[in-house]
């Protein structure tokens, strides 16, 4: 199985006529996914034509896409101004799975609109993520369908180059996933560590899983924690930003130490305490998971 995408995800994708939306709209029906509409204020009655020749029509409004195509997951690749209120737009009109691909949304925007997306009881993966896929059946966003392939682990990742890292070494070890998720780095998510352990957890086809996350705050050791009481199938971490000096920001919005139990030391201590293997380098995740499946 998989968890939140499938081959009964009907996508919408939000910005489709802009450069990045155009794009990754050609690289998701190739892979596979079911991609039953665009949006793009203005262009309503016009159509994407994929590489391969598929027709997907544009609309005005999600609300528009929904209601004419059953769409209910999104993908959002529209300018940070904007991002907020295409989520809100997406949650407004039914969509049950939204995921922010845009980087720089203002973290006010987010506070907002994150709010207002549980209010709808719709679930927002990122922003500022690259996306999810489920090997074989459906890929949302910007991850490359090329490094994955069907298995038995999960991956869960704050850092989008590092998820394509470890699942392309996994894949490369020919250990399969049954889901790819990228989290988002941004101090404000819609779907944190839990969440994704949780869904990981019910899913009788995920045995293992990994789980890549960055300095600053305190997610990870609450995932941690979370994970010894609630878990039973043996979960690789790996903390990116390991040699960050205090107060330096890496890369994304929320990676950046104020305090012990921001770095990479604390992080992996407690990863250890909760009986979570902890992986010093990318390289050693491969090996870890072989271990606790029993490869």
């Amino acid at each position: 199985m998989s968890i939140f995408i499938d081959e009964s995800t009907r996508l919408v994708v939000q910005g489709i006529t802009g450069r990045d939306g155009s794009f990754h709209s050609h690289q998701m029906v190739e892979y596979g996914t079911n991609v039953v509409a665009g949006v793009t204020p203005g262009k309503g009655g016009q159509s994407f034509t994929a590489d391969n020749g598929t027709e997907v029509p544009i609309f005005n409004t999600v609300d528009d896409a929904v209601q004419a195509t059953g769409a209910n997951t999104s993908v959002i690749y529209v300018p940070p101004p904007f991002a907020a209120g295409a989520i809100m737009e997406a949650a407004d009109a039914g969509v049950s799975f939204i995921v922010a691909i845009t980087e720089g949304v203002p973290v006010l925007d987010m506070a907002r609109t994150a709010a207002f997306v549980q209010d709808r009881g719709a679930r927002l993966l990122g922003p500022n993520c690259p996306g999810l896929i489920s090997p074989g059946k459906s890929k949302v966003g910007i991850i490359p369908g090329q490094i994955t392939t069907p298995g038995p682990v999960g991956v869960i990742s704050r850092s989008g180059t590092l998820t394509y890292e470890a699942v392309n070494q996994l894949t490369q070890a020919g250990i399969g996933q049954t889901t790819c998720v990228g989290i988002g780095g941004d101090p404000i998510i819609g779907t944190n560590f839990i969440d994704c352990l949780d869904a990981f957890g019910k899913d009788p086809d995920t045995r293992a899983i990994v789980m890549i996350g960055e300095i600053g705050g305190t997610d990870e050791q609450e995932a941690a924690e979370w994970v010894k009481a609630n878990l039973d199938i043996p979960v690789v971490g790996f903390i990116a930003g390991q040699t960050a000096p205090p107060g330096r920001r890496m890369g994304h919005a929320g990676a950046i130490i104020s305090g012990s139990a921001g770095t990479a030391e604390e992080k992996m201590k407690v990863f250890q305490e909760n009986g979570i293997a902890v992986a010093k380098r990318p390289a050693d995740i491969r090996d870890l998971i072989k271990e606790g499946l029993g490869l």
